[in-house]
C-alpha cells in the first residue's frame, strides 16, 4: 500500500464533481482527499488497484493518470553578497522592480486577494497588526501560525508594508488582502496532499494570485500541477511558483525547474542578484524534457519580515523571488482587473530585458511595475 495522486484530465464539471469520486470509491481505494475544483484525489492504494481504475476510466472515456505522492520543501539559500544596497526607504529588490512607479500612481494592490501557500504566517508581527489576514492550516496537528519563518518572509515580500516599523520598505503589494495557507510544516516540508488542499482553498476564496515558494527536485512534470494550474487559470487565478535552487552555476551545474513550477500552466520564477545577474543557485529551463523559467525577480539577500523577536531577516532563494512577482501581479490586477492568462501576459509583457542573461535562465526578463504608471 502506497500513497498516490490521481488526476482526472477532463473539463466536464459533472465528471469532476460526481463521476470521478464515484470511480475512486468503486475500486475500493482509500480516498484521503478529493478536490472537485481540481479534479485531483489523494489515495492510499496498491498499484494493481490503480491499473484497474485506469482501465475502467478508459472504458468510460475519462482520462486519468496517477503518480506517487511527492514531498516538497521551502526553497531557501543562505544570504549572499549584496552589490546594490537597501536604502533607508526601500530594499534593493523593491528598487529593482521600480516600486516607486506604483507608489506615485497610488497602486498598492487594494482589494486583490493573494494566497501565500507556505509555512504559515505570524499575524502578531508588528508590521501587520492592522492588517486583516485569512489563515488556514492543511498540516495535520499544526495551527496556521508560522513556526518556521519562511512563510512570514514570503508574505512580507508579497504583501508587506512600504513603511514598516523599522528599516526599509520591503513589501510589494502593500494593500493586498493576505490569505495565508499553511501547506508546509514547522520543519519546512509538505506533500502533494497539503499543497493541493491549499490550492483548492485559495480557489474557493477566489484568490487572484496563488504564490508558492516551494518545490520538489524532480525534472519530470508532475501531472497534478498541470491540471491544477490549468484549472486555476480557467477560474481566473494565477499560480506563481519558485523555479528551484538546484543549480550551482559556479561549478557548471545549471540545474532544472522542479515541481510544481515545471507545469506549463504555473509561472516559474528565477532569482537574480543585486547586479541583476542570474543567481548561482537559480535553476535553468529544460525545454526538451522539463519545465521552463518564465520570469525573474530579486532573490539574493532579500530583507523581509521574520517570526519572533528577530522581526526581520535576509535570506536568498527563488523562494524570495517568487513573492516579488506575486506582489507585482497584485498591483497589476488591482490597477487593470487582469486575471488568469491575461495577468500572466501582462507580467511577462512588462518585464524588462536583463542584459547578458540567457532567456533559459530568466525567461521574459525582470518582473517590474509597468512603465508609465508614474506619469
Amino acid at each position: 500500500m502506497a500513497r498516490y495522486v490521481v488526476t482526472f484530465d477532463t473539463s466536464g464539471p459533472a465528471v469532476l464533481e460526481e463521476e470521478a469520486p464515484g470511480l475512486l470509491s468503486a475500486e475500493g481505494l482509500s480516498t484521503l482527499m478529493y478536490f472537485p475544483r481540481l479534479g485531483i484525489g489523494v489515495v492510499d492504494a496498491q498499484s494493481d488497484q490503480l491499473d484497474l481504475l485506469n482501465i475502467k476510466c478508459r472504458e468510460r472515456r475519462v482520462p486519468m493518470s496517477f503518480r506517487p505522492e511527492l514531498t516538497y520543501y521551502a526553497i531557501t539559500e543562505g544570504p549572499g553578497p549584496a552589490q546594490l544596497t537597501d536604502t533607508a526607504e526601500l530594499t534593493w529588490g523593491l528598487q529593482a522592480v521600480e516600486i516607486t512607479a506604483a507608489q506615485q500612481a497610488g497602486q498598492a494592490g487594494a482589494g486583490v486577494r493573494v494566497a501565500i501557500l507556505d509555512t504559515g504566517f505570524d499575524p502578531d508581527h508588528r508590521d501587520f497588526g492592522s492588517r486583516a489576514a485569512v489563515t488556514e492550516s492543511f498540516v495535520e496537528g499544526e495551527d496556521p501560525t508560522d513556526a518556521h519563518g519562511h512563510g512570514t518572509h514570503c508574505v512580507g515580500t508579497a504583501c508587506g508594508p512600504w513603511t514598516p516599523a523599522e528599516g526599509p520598505g520591503y513589501g510589494v503589494g502593500a494593500e493586498a488582502e493576505i490569505y495565508s495557507g499553511k501547506v508546509l510544516g514547522a520543519d519546512g516540508s509538505g506533500s502533494d496532499a497539503t499543497i493541493l488542499a491549499g490550492i483548492d482553498w485559495a480557489l474557493q476564496h477566489d484568490c487572484q494570485i496563488i504564490s508558492m515558494s516551494l518545490g520538489a527536485d524532480v525534472r519530470e512534470i508532475h501531472p497534478p500541477y498541470v491540471a491544477a494550474g490549468r484549472r486555476a487559470l480557467e477560474r481566473g487565478s494565477l499560480i506563481i511558483a519558485a523555479a528551484g535552487n538546484n543549480a550551482q552555476r559556479s561549478a557548471g551545474d545549471y540545474g532544472f525547474v522542479g515541481a510544481p513550477a515545471n507545469s506549463p500552466h504555473v509561472m516559474a520564477v528565477a532569482a537574480v542578484d543585486s547586479q541583476l545577474r542570474t543567481a548561482d543557485f537559480s535553476a535553468r529551463s529544460s525545454p526538451h524534457d522539463g519545465g521552463e523559467v518564465d520570469i525573474a525577480a530579486p532573490g539574493v539577500d532579500v530583507h523581509s519580515a521574520w517570526i519572533g523577536d528577530e522581526h526581520y531577516r535576509r535570506i536568498s532563494g527563488t523562494s524570495m523571488a517568487t513573492p516579488h512577482v506575486s506582489g507585482i501581479a497584485a498591483l497589476i490586477c488591482g490597477a487593470t482587473g487582469a486575471r488568469g492568462e491575461d495577468l500572466w501576459q501582462q507580467l511577462t509583457g512588462h518585464a524588462s530585458t536583463l542584459q547578458g542573461q540567457d532567456d533559459l535562465d530568466v525567461g521574459a526578463g525582470l518582473a517590474r511595475v509597468p512603465v508609465g504608471w508614474a506619469s
